[in-house]
């Protein structure tokens, strides 16, 4: 919990919070914070619903955020951030405000750059529709970068962590190396023997993360659609922040989302046994995202009275909704 602010809910493990993230962040204690995972507005020309700035404000704006972030987090934790591409103002040529404040988080602020990730999104509709699908001058843009800073150059970090199925033929592999592979030396001077064959549980996952943006039947836009409002229109799929949460922390360490929007970030720290905090400006996408912690049983009339409530100001016990809720059926 944060000392001069009331949760909008929590649960065992994590807290949802109302405000600025710069007030809400200040008051946590320096070096406490394990990971802080997001994904901000981007730098879009076209305005969105749930709020962006112009590119050229944008940077400035979000190293006010990541300059209490540094203070926040232990020497051995990480910041991972989801941003997406852009384009220039009227024109087919890149922004490259993403890169922009890589460089300066780097240069100004004192984080080092553990790894640069790219999430490919398969289901991604095609954009910009003006350059691609009205002049078709471009290929659709499906690749967000996501930066992986840390407080120092050896962040907490296990990849076994994350180690991804093995493919049909590398199970062969193992299964009979002398069958299906001849040690010898790779043109790169690499020498590949038998060792190579060996079952570690599964292969070393590569800073492509591949993974569909689709969800369609969760509990949280069937608790928006029971309750008869939007969803989050920018949210992000739980197998992204579940990556680096196992990767970068351990059960019982503490995540933070400094954009929590529908809160996915918080549901998965919670399923994997991280405390958690959430913070968003936004009243309704709080309230909204607190059917992520509900079960699928629950009656549209409870989840409208939760929402209200929080909305309202109120501060709400899951646990204890819940337990009520299913009490009154």
């Amino acid at each position: 919990m944060i000392d001069n602010f009331s949760p909008a809910y929590f649960t065992r493990k994590g807290a949802t919070y109302i405000g600025d993230s710069r007030e809400l962040l200040a008051d946590l204690p320096d070096g406490s914070v394990n990971l802080v995972i997001t994904s901000p507005p981007f730098a879009l020309q076209r305005q969105k619903e749930y709020g962006n700035l112009d590119q050229h404000e944008y940077i400035d704006w979000f190293l006010d955020f990541a300059r209490l972030v540094h203070k926040k987090l232990k020497d051995d934790g990480s910041f991972v951030v989801d941003f997406g591409g852009a384009y220039m103002k009227g024109v087919p040529a890149r922004s490259l405000y993403n890169f922009r404040v890589m460089i300066r988080m780097v240069d100004e602020l004192g984080f080092f750059l553990a790894e640069d990730f790219y999430w490919f999104n398969p289901s991604k509709l095609p954009s910009p529709i003006e350059w691609v699908n009205k002049r078709k001058m471009r290929v659709k843009d499906s690749i967000n970068t996501v930066w992986w800073f840390s407080k120092t150059e050896w962040p907490k970090s296990d990849v076994t962590k994350v180690l991804a199925p093995y493919s049909d033929r590398m199970k062969k592999l193992i299964e009979d190396p002398d069958k299906f592979y001849t040690p010898k030396v790779r043109p790169s001077g690499h020498d590949i023997g038998k060792g190579f064959a060996k079952d570690n549980g599964g292969a070393i996952p590569p800073n492509l993360l591949q993974i569909s943006n689709s969800e369609s039947n969760g509990q949280y836009l069937s608790g928006c659609k029971a309750v008869g409002i939007k969803g989050h229109p920018a949210r992000f799929p739980a197998k992204l922040p579940e990556f680096f949460i196992r990767m970068l922390t351990e059960p019982d360490d503490l995540v933070v989302d400094i954009f929590g929007g529908s809160n996915t970030t918080g549901q998965v720290a919670e399923a994997e046994g991280r405390r958690w905090m959430a913070f968003e400006a936004l009243p309704e996408y709080v309230g909204a995202s607190a059917f992520r912690f509900l079960d699928k049983s629950m009656p549209p009339d409870a989840m409208r009275d939760l929402y209200d409530r929080i909305v309202a100001g109120e501060s709400i016990s899951i646990e204890e909704y819940r337990q009520q809720a299913m009490l009154a059926l």
